[in-house]
């Protein structure tokens, strides 16, 4: 079996990679501006901050994916990495249920392609539409975290993906 944790700037791939690798191995994908997007379409969920609705997204998001995980469920896991706790979480919970822990992140470097790709693409609500200054981009990228004790992959995400997911496959077979 088999867990990935998925990372990268918004508008960098994670989706996009998730539904190939999703494709390959059989695996489902938690994806999770589905669920904060649904918590904000709710009246109570309106009515929050960002904080708060990605606070509880997230648990709701750690649940279904620690299901998934019990019932013997290959799970990736799309959303930014930009917590200690949830590479933490990610790794723990494949410790505990003995399945293999993947870390893949999406690098795309590139500050006017984001913005491209985040403008062009179906925005969910609880999605970012553009990025705002180059100064928040880097700030973002830099605190990304990954974990210490696992091998991560990093993929250039700004060439077409027929040009790296071999990579990421064998990655995920090792």
């Amino acid at each position: 079996m088999l867990f990935i944790q998925m990372s990268g700037f918004p508008g960098s791939g994670k989706s996009t990679l998730a539904l190939e690798i999703a494709k390959s191995t059989g695996a489902i994908i938690i994806d999770h501006d589905v669920g904060k997007t649904a918590l904000l379409e709710t009246d109570e969920g309106a009515k929050m901050d960002g904080h708060t609705s990605g606070k509880i997204s997230y648990m709701i998001d750690w649940a279904i994916i620690e299901s998934l995980l019990y019932q013997g469920q290959k799970v990736i896991f799309d959303s930014p990495c930009l917590y200690d706790e949830m590479v933490q979480k990610g790794a723990s919970l494949a410790e505990k249920f003995k399945v293999k822990y993947k870390y893949v992140e999406c690098c795309l470097d590139d500050f006017n392609e984001i913005n491209r790709r985040l403008k062009n693409r179906e925005r969910k609500i609880s999605q970012i539409e553009s990025v705002h200054s180059l100064e928040a981009f880097r700030n973002t990228i830099e605190s990304s975290k990954k974990p210490v004790e696992y091998p991560c992959l990093v993929v250039d995400t700004s060439k077409p993906l027929e040009t790296y997911i071999d990579k990421v496959i064998d990655y995920l077979n090792e």
